[in-house]
């Protein structure tokens, strides 16, 4: 057997295998006395059928077959001792001459070869990584949430400003009867709110939905309408009351704290607002930590510079899935995975000059740390080591857990990373503030 390549440039190249008889025939021969001494062909006892019939009747599909095994066997070793990076799978070259009468054999790969480049992590400009932090603002109507949530509810004739207020939004045109207990801080403007002040029960007030709600979600929630159906909706509909009440709030005692943590957890609103505090940052950190993953990802994409085998990535992608593409359709998947393969590459790079790794140690305390939340969150805060070791095993047991938990562990290290050596400045911000920054005041 001989393998031999041509480097097209520095992303393409050729691999020719030059297969010979002797790479093959006595895989083929063994295979083939095996078959004959269990063949069953009318007219011979078996293990006594002639061997000319057996080659006749198998030989050539054994042949394919060993010279198959034997063609990607030699590639795979081939690839892996000249350290080729490759992208994607070697593509076969169409050959429609092929002689499998012929004693050898030659085949053709086409090679995607992975790019030479250099990741800067320094660049000019800095990378915001938020600290966000709960204010004082945030903290109070934090409490004042816990004090409705646990309030009691008492009975009223007409509706307050700060009324609940249980009905039933109706248009018979588009079928919508939903009903909904809701407040009237919750619409976007003023107007809305002053039809509803002074209504009773049994009163029902005309509304316009465009302009209802600053959200889009909350209007679609209030009228039980599809995602689709809600954006740019413009209709009438009429909100009858059934119910109307206020909630008085909780007061600030030792029994609201302890329904809120636990006994004793808190015994002061000084320590209810300190613990809100501390469990609010606790929640922004993973969003502010997302956020800079992101950024960085996006930074590194838009600023390390190389070329791929664009030609030979549309091909393989064309004839890789369980239904081949055509030209258009292989160049679109191309155009929607490009971003994905870019970051992938670097991420590979990074990982291997820093020594980044993953291990099963690494996965497995990661899964207990996540089961040890959930647990927590039914109630189980100290569960043992066994417990955590079984449950551990039987999450581990599922490959897709194991890959989804391995990306998770690999965001982490690279994330650690990033602080470290990336070019990151710090901006201490509100979470309300972080939002608009961020996502355009669009919580």
């Amino acid at each position: 057997m001989n393998i031999t390549r041509e480097n097209i440039d520095a992303l393409n190249a050729v691999v020719k295998v030059d297969i010979e008889k002797k790479d093959y025939s006595d895989k083929v021969e063994k295979i083939l006395s095996d078959y004959r001494k269990t063949a069953n062909i009318p007219g011979f006892r078996k293990g006594h059928v002639p061997m000319v019939m057996v080659k006749k009747q198998y030989g050539k599909a054994v042949l394919v077959d060993e010279v198959n095994k034997l063609l990607q066997d030699a590639l795979n070793k081939y690839l892996t001792e000249e350290k080729l990076d490759v992208l994607g799978n070697p593509l076969p070259k169409a050959q429609d001459d092929l002689d499998w009468d012929s004693d050898a054999f030659s085949f053709e790969f086409e090679l995607g070869l992975a790019p030479e480049f250099n990741v800067n992590l320094k660049g000019k400009k800095a990378i915001t990584h938020y600290n966000i932090v709960a204010d004082k603002k945030m903290i109070d109507d934090q409490v004042e949430n816990m004090q409705k949530q646990y309030g009691k509810l008492s009975s009223q004739k007409v509706i307050e400003k700060d009324s609940e207020i249980t009905g039933t939004f109706k248009n018979e045109e588009k079928e919508i009867e939903n009903s909904v207990t809701l407040t009237l801080d919750k619409f976007k403007g003023k107007t809305t709110a002053k039809k509803f002040v002074g209504a009773k029960v049994g009163d029902s007030i005309e509304l316009k939905t465009k302009g209802l709600y600053s959200d889009d979600h909350d209007l679609m929630h209030a009228l039980k309408v599809s995602h689709d159906d809600v954006h740019g909706l413009d209709i009438d509909v009429a909100f009858t009351i059934s119910e109307i009440n206020k909630r008085e709030l909780a007061d600030l005692d030792q029994e609201l704290f302890d329904k809120l943590f636990g006994k004793g957890v808190v015994t002061s609103v000084t320590e209810l607002k300190a613990k809100i505090k501390e469990d609010a940052e606790k929640q922004f950190v993973q969003q502010s930590d997302q956020k800079l993953l992101n950024d960085v990802t996006e930074y590194l994409v838009e600023s390390t510079k190389f070329d791929l085998p664009a030609e030979f990535l549309q091909k393989w992608i064309q004839n890789s899935g369980e239904e081949p593409l055509d030209e258009n359709q292989a160049k679109e998947e191309y155009e929607k995975s490009e971003k994905g393969l870019r970051y992938q590459l670097i991420e590979g790079k990074l990982m291997q000059e820093n020594n980044i790794k993953v291990d099963i140690e690494d996965i497995k305390e990661s899964a207990k740390a996540m089961i040890k939340v959930q647990m927590a969150q039914f109630g189980q805060m100290n569960p043992s080591e066994k417990e955590l070791e079984d449950i551990s095993a039987r999450v581990l047991s599922n490959q897709d857990e194991v890959k989804r938990i391995s990306e998770q562990v690999v965001s982490q290290k690279l994330l650690a990373f990033y602080k470290e050596k990336a070019n990151i400045k710090t901006k201490e911000i509100t979470y309300e503030n972080f939002v608009k920054e961020v996502y355009g005041d669009k919580k």
